[in-house]
């Protein structure tokens, strides 16, 4: 996708980025009229959204209201039944299952309410795993692993397993594996529920942190006010629909 502005252009390549200077606004994701039933319940009922890069947006409202179906199908790990969805200028639609699998792991991260670390393996290890998968070379992976353990304030605590880790840890080590393949895009559900108020705060301070030096596009979907009020643009759904 290329966006031109008074002579300049900026195209957006995957999560690589080729500009000439001062260009201002870059569209990160884009869904229109985006629909998803299941069964007989229609649980998105023409949803819209467009996400600037290096936007925190919240995503609000009531139990049911299609927050989280629309954050798997931002994060391509469902599909809607019609609409249209552009993330990084990729739409997604026309990608193979294969070609979706690439994208997804090369340009999207995600937290979860629950972190989902494999009990088995240390903290360097979990967040490793998405750029195995990615086929990245051992040695620059663990590097890349170690510089985010560093920046999340948890190198001392890399060769631990999860069970060894507090709930805070075991978070910030599920959102180093989020950003171990750099991806344009973070996208968290609920991602402080099971955390205490300082461990929550904390977490929430770590995405802005995260943002300002990284340049990522974050997308949360929570029920914590505090939250959803630091972020740069707050989005209440309801019924199926943005209100």
């Amino acid at each position: 996708m290329t966006y031109v502005e008074d002579g300049f252009f900026l195209c957006i390549f995957g999560n690589i980025f080729f500009s000439r200077i001062n260009y201002l606004k870059v569209t990160m994701i884009e869904g229109k009229d985006i629909k998803k039933t299941y069964g007989e319940l229609q649980v998105l009922k023409g949803v819209d959204v467009s996400i600037e890069q290096g936007e925190v947006v919240s995503i609000v409202g009531a139990s049911g209201a299609g927050k989280s179906t629309l954050l798997h199908i931002l994060g391509t790990l469902d599909k809607a039944d019609s609409g249209k969805l552009f993330i990084a200028g990729h739409r997604i639609e026309t990608l193979s299952a294969k070609e979706l699998a690439q994208f997804r792991n090369q340009n999207v991260g995600f937290v979860f309410q629950f972190h989902h670390l494999l009990p088995e393996f240390t903290a360097l290890e979990n967040i490793c795993i998405p750029a195995y998968i990615a086929k990245k070379g051992v040695g620059d992976t663990e590097k890349r692993a170690m510089e985010l353990l560093d920046l999340l304030g948890l190198k001392a605590r890399a060769s631990h397993k999860p069970a060894e880790l507090s709930g805070g840890e075991q978070q910030r080590i599920a959102v180093a594996r989020a950003l171990i393949n750099r991806p344009a895009v973070i996208l968290a559900d609920e991602p402080s529920g099971n955390l205490d108020s300082v461990s929550a705060k904390n977490l929430h301070q770590l995405f802005f942190d995260l943002r300002s030096e990284l340049q990522q596009t974050f997308v949360i979907v929570t029920h914590n006010e505090e939250l959803a009020d630091m972020a740069d643009r707050k989005l209440v759904m309801r019924d199926g629909v943005m209100v």
